[in-house]
């Protein structure tokens, strides 16, 4: 019916979009299922204006490669398949990230990684869990369920540009943001409240210079004025006003970080603290400590992370089938089968997509629950079916989930799902940054930490030889951002020059 639907509408609206629900979420659950068309077709019009207007100037350019479009699930799609459903690119930014995190844990022999992406208006978070990315099949947006295969990433309100404000002659931070414009009071664009970028840059944290290699100078006088202003309504010195914006927004953020590894079993103790945006390294220290997480890594080119990470993964399709059968009574020829389907659906998709046989993979899940239950959790499943290790899988699944689990309860499926993914070209994570033969030390600056005055070096990451250790409180500058090594920690460069930050 909603393909005949199409081809009326398409005859009678040539040129108008056109969302179809079984495309979108072939999934159980009608409120979801309409909820995730409707916000298919609300950014439709926008995003393929877009993606045509994008295409059409390349071609102008005389760029011959393929365009292709990341895509919630940690995959990327062509143009054409973006176009038909836009919605999949949802948290595609952040998403590039992830995906870099996953290529640094696979390159640097570290499993398990709590990726921070912090930015200029909102704090991204996600894990690399045994190196692998921790996917969901429904998530919210905007008060908006959604039913799609997405990294499981979670965002608050917090980045540099979170203003301080009063409330009950308390200080908060955020999630009020100044945003670019106005931006920060540094920026001197007609900002005139306090943000974090200024808390920052009054604590000497940040350099007046230190945004896009000296390009973009910052206002250090009317920053101190805001933030004497804001201090003295307070009754506190400049100093402690400044660190206790920092104290309030990194509190937020470390919560927040709580709610994906504690809240979910997981002890944050035994991960490293992988920080990029352009903000995320100034604040990954503080973090850390709050969570009691012993390492920090800043990758190369922090600022650009997320875009390095959209470079690291495979075009990939979700494909899904509703299979209500109990796990102790359904024969496994029959999943068998119902894989074999989806994986030719699979094959003619990335066909589609200009990928060749070869290069062609394909990942097999499925979602299960114990019989009388609502919600169902996501097990692997091997190329060969095994219907007790696939019913083991899910108790453990299950356990690990929510804290419980019930081996001798009756488990059932609900859906298959099927990843079908087509290898690109891309690098396995160790690259060269450009060297500068120089002196890597710039200045010295009287940064302040927990209220005293340090002579804190100031280097240029690019002048930094491999294996250098040096000991805080350091500064560390760079093209698209800052790293903040405060007393107390040791900044170690490693042979793919990242920045391994430890207690001392």
């Amino acid at each position: 019916h909603e393909l005949e639907a199409r081809e009326v509408l398409s005859a009678a609206l040539p040129g108008v979009s056109i969302t179809l629900s079984h495309e979108i979420a072939r999934e159980w659950r009608e409120y979801e299922r309409a909820s995730s068309a409707i916000m298919n077709a609300y950014i439709a019009p926008i995003v393929e204006r877009y993606l045509v207007s994008l295409g059409d100037e390349m071609k102008a350019l005389g760029v011959p490669a393929t365009l292709h479009v990341m895509q919630s699930s940690g995959g990327v799609m062509t143009v054409e398949a973006a176009r038909r459903r836009p919605v999949y690119t949802l948290l595609s930014g952040p998403v590039g990230g992830t995906i870099g995190g996953m290529a640094l844990s696979a390159a640097m022999h570290r499993p398990n990684l709590l990726c921070v992406d912090m930015g200029g208006t909102s704090f991204d978070m996600s894990l690399i869990v045994d190196g692998k990315l921790n996917i969901t099949s429904e998530t919210e947006r905007e008060g908006l369920p959604l039913l799609m295969s997405i990294v499981d990433i979670h965002t608050i309100g917090a980045g540099g540009g979170s203003m301080a404000w009063q409330e009950a002659g308390a200080m908060r931070v955020g999630p009020q943001s100044a945003g670019a414009d106005p931006g920060p009071v540094c920026y001197d664009k007609g900002g005139n409240v306090p943000t974090v970028t200024d808390a920052n840059l009054f604590l000497k944290r940040l350099g007046a210079r230190s945004l896009l290699s000296g390009r973009m100078t910052l206002n250090e006088g009317a920053t101190a004025e805001a933030i004497h202003e804001m201090a003295q309504q307070l009754g506190l010195d400049d100093a402690a006003f400044a660190e206790g914006m920092l104290s309030i927004i990194n509190a937020k953020m470390a919560d927040a970080m709580r709610t994906i590894t504690v809240e979910q079993g997981i002890d944050p103790r035994d991960y490293s603290l992988v920080a990029f945006g352009g903000a995320g390294p100034m604040h990954a220290v503080w973090l850390a400590r709050e969570l009691e997480i012993r390492e920090v890594i800043v990758p190369w080119t922090p600022g650009t992370f997320s875009a390095w990470g959209m470079l690291q993964t495979d075009v990939r399709h979700d494909l899904t089938r509703n299979f209500y059968y109990p796990a102790d009574g359904v024969d496994a020829n029959e999943v068998e089968q119902a894989y074999e389907a989806l994986k030719e659906e699979g094959i003619v998709a990335l066909e589609d997509e200009g990928i060749a046989p070869d290069d062609m993979y394909f990942e097999r899940s499925a979602d299960m629950r114990y019989v009388g239950q609502e919600y169902s959790v996501n097990v692997h499943v091997a190329d060969s079916i095994d219907l007790a290790e696939i019913d083991a899988s899910f108790h453990s699944a299950h356990g690990t989930r929510y804290g419980h689990s019930t081996p001798s309860a009756p488990a059932e499926f609900v859906n298959l799902r099927l990843a079908a993914l087509g290898r690109l070209t891309r690098n396995d994570g160790a690259f060269e940054i450009p060297k500068e033969e120089s002196d890597p030390v710039i200045e010295t600056r009287e940064a302040i930490f927990d209220g005293n005055p340090y002579k804190t070096p100031v280097m240029w990451r690019y002048r930094i030889d491999k294996a250098a250790t040096f000991r805080g409180p350091l500064i560390i500058e760079e093209d698209s951002a800052t790293t903040v090594v405060p007393p107390g920690y040791q900044a170690h460069v490693d042979e793919l020059s990242n920045i391994l930050i430890t207690a001392e």
